[in-house]
C-alpha cells in the first residue's frame, strides 16, 4: 500500500470483497485451478451467487438471453437510464481469483454502501456480470458485451466448442433463448455511461507504488503471421557465408520488431510463437514461421510502427538472400476512454489522498463492445508483480477498500452532463 493510503482507515468492504472472490474461485469446471468457462457448470453456478449478492445489495435481477447477470437498483424514481458497472466471470483455464470477478464484486459492494446511506440517485445502477470476455471455450469473445451492445453477431452462435457442442446449444442448456439476444441490446436513452474496475495486469501501479490507477485508452491489436523463407541445406557441407538460413533471418527481424517497439511510447511487439516446419538438428533451416502481436493505445502509432517493421523485415530478408511474408489476420481498433469519466475517477482516486496515474490497458475488455453504445471508463488496481492470467494472481484487501471507496465516490459524483459524448440516441 502506499504512503498515502496508510492513513486511510479500511471501511471493511476489502475484506468482503476479497471474502466473495475466493467463493468465486471454488466454482471451478476443472478440480484444483480455476477454470470457468462461458454457459458451464461452473458459470451457471457463479452466477447463481452472483446473482444472489446482487438481491442482498437491493438490486432486482435477471439472467438475460446471451446468459449475463444483471443487477439493477432504482434512481429516485423507477425507469431512469442507467449507470452501468461490470466486469466478467468466465476465466481462461488455470486462471487467478482476479481477473474479471474484481469489478463484479468491487461494483455490487459499490451499490450495497450506496443503498446503505440511502443516496437517491438521478439515475438508475445497473451491475453487469458478462460471460463470456476471455473466449476460451468457444472460438468467440465479448459476446456477453456485444449482446448489450447491439453488436451480436448472431454467425457466433453456430460456433462450438472442442467437444462439438455449439453456442446456441449452450446457450439452451444454460437456460437462455437464443432467439431473445436481440432483446438482450440497450434501446435508444437507456443507458449513461460504462465504468468498470479491474487488475491492471501490468507492473505499472506497483512500480511507481500506488494503488489505483485510471485508464485512458484499450490499445488496439493487430496480429500477424510472419513466414520466412530461405533454402534448406546440410548443416555441414554449406559453408557460413553461402547459406540462405531461414532461422538467422528471422531471429534478426525477432530483434528488430522489439528494437523499434522499445524505441516508441506506449507500444508493445510480442513474438510468441516461432516454428520450424520439418526441421532437423543437421538441416540449415529453409522455412520459418512465427507470430507478432502489436498493440498501442492510439491507432496511428500501431500503423506507423507496423510500417517501420515491414520495412526491417524487408531490409533483413533481402540482405539475407531470403523472402519474407507478413499476413494480418486480426485488428481492432483501440478503444479510447471518455475523458469525463476519466477526470471523475481521478478525482474520487485523489479525494482519499491517493496519486491517480493514467495508463493505458494493454489488454482488452468488455468496454471494446460497450464502446459502440455509451462512453466508458475504467480504474485499475494494482497486482503483485503486474503478474496476470496465472494462478498467482495477487491484490491487497487495503487495494480492493481503496478501489470500493473510490467508485462509490464517482457514482455519487457522476454528471452524465460532463461525458464528452452523449450516450448513443441521447440526442433531441
Amino acid at each position: 500500500m502506499s504512503a498515502a493510503s496508510a492513513d486511510i482507515a479500511p471501511t471493511g468492504a476489502g475484506q468482503a470483497v476479497m471474502a466473495r472472490l475466493d467463493e468465486l474461485a471454488a466454482f471451478t469446471d476443472e478440480p484444483g485451478r480455476i477454470t470457468r468457462l462461458y454457459l458451464s457448470p461452473s458459470h451457471r453456478a457463479a452466477a447463481a451467487q452472483v446473482a444472489a449478492w446482487m438481491e442482498a445489495a437491493g438490486m432486482a435481477t435477471h439472467v438475460d438471453a446471451a446468459g449475463n447477470i444483471i443487477g439493477r437498483l432504482e434512481g429516485e424514481h423507477p425507469g431512469l437510464p442507467a449507470l452501468l458497472l461490470g466486469s466478467h466471470i468466465d476465466s481462461i483455464r488455470d486462471a487467478g481469483k482476479y481477473d474479471g470477478p474484481l469489478g463484479v464484486v468491487a461494483a455490487i459492494a459499490a451499490v450495497d454502501e450506496i443503498r446503505r446511506r440511502g443516496a437517491l440517485l438521478p439515475f438508475a445502477i445497473e451491475v453487469l456480470a458478462f460471460g463470456d470476455e476471455e473466449g476460451i471455450r468457444f472460438p468467440t469473445t465479448l459476446l456477453g458485451s456485444r449482446a448489450v451492445a447491439g453488436t451480436f453477431d448472431e454467425r457466433s452462435l453456430a460456433a462450438r466448442d472442442i467437444e462439438g457442442s455449439s453456442v446456441e446449444e449452450a446457450l439452451r442448456l444454460f437456460g437462455c433463448d437464443p432467439a431473445a439476444i436481440p432483446g438482450a441490446a440497450r434501446r435508444r436513452g437507456e443507458t449513461l455511461a460504462y465504468i468498470e474496475v479491474h487488475i491492471e495486469q501490468g507492473p505499472v501501479l506497483e512500480r511507481i507504488g500506488t494503488p489505483l490507477g485510471v485508464v485512458t485508452a484499450i490499445s488496439g491489436a493487430s496480429r500477424f503471421d510472419v513466414t520466412v523463407y530461405g533454402r534448406a541445406g546440410h548443416a555441414g557441407t554449406t559453408p557460413m557465408d553461402l547459406r540462405w538460413d531461414a532461422i538467422s533471418g528471422a531471429s534478426e527481424m525477432v530483434l528488430a520488431a522489439e528494437a523499434i517497439a522499445k524505441a516508441a511510447e506506449n507500444l508493445v511487439a510480442t513474438v510468441g510463437t516461432i516454428a520450424v516446419p520439418n526441421g532437423a538438428t543437421n538441416v540449415i533451416p529453409g522455412l520459418v514461421r512465427f507470430s507478432l502481436d502489436l498493440r498501442a493505445p492510439v491507432d496511428a502509432d500501431r500503423a506507423a510502427a507496423e510500417m517501420r517493421i515491414r520495412a526491417a523485415f524487408d531490409a533483413i530478408a533481402e540482405q539475407r538472400r531470403l523472402s519474407v511474408s507478413m499476413v494480418r489476420y486480426h485488428d481492432a481498433a483501440a478503444t479510447p476512454c471518455d475523458p469525463a469519466l476519466a477526470d471523475g475517477l481521478a478525482a474520487a482516486i485523489a479525494g482519499l489522498g491517493l496519486d491517480a496515474p493514467r495508463l493505458a490497458s494493454g489488454a482488452g475488455h468488455d468496454g471494446m463492445a460497450i464502446a459502440s453504445l455509451c462512453p466508458i471508463g475504467m480504474m485499475f488496481v494494482r497486482c503483485k508483480g503486474g503478474i496476470s492470467h496465472n494462478p498467482a494472481e495477487s491484490i491487497l484487501a487495503e487495494d480492493a477498500d481503496l478501489a470500493v471507496r473510490a467508485l462509490v465516490d464517482f457514482i455519487l459524483s457522476f454528471d452524465p452532463g460532463r461525458l464528452q459524448r452523449p450516450p448513443i440516441g441521447s440526442s433531441s
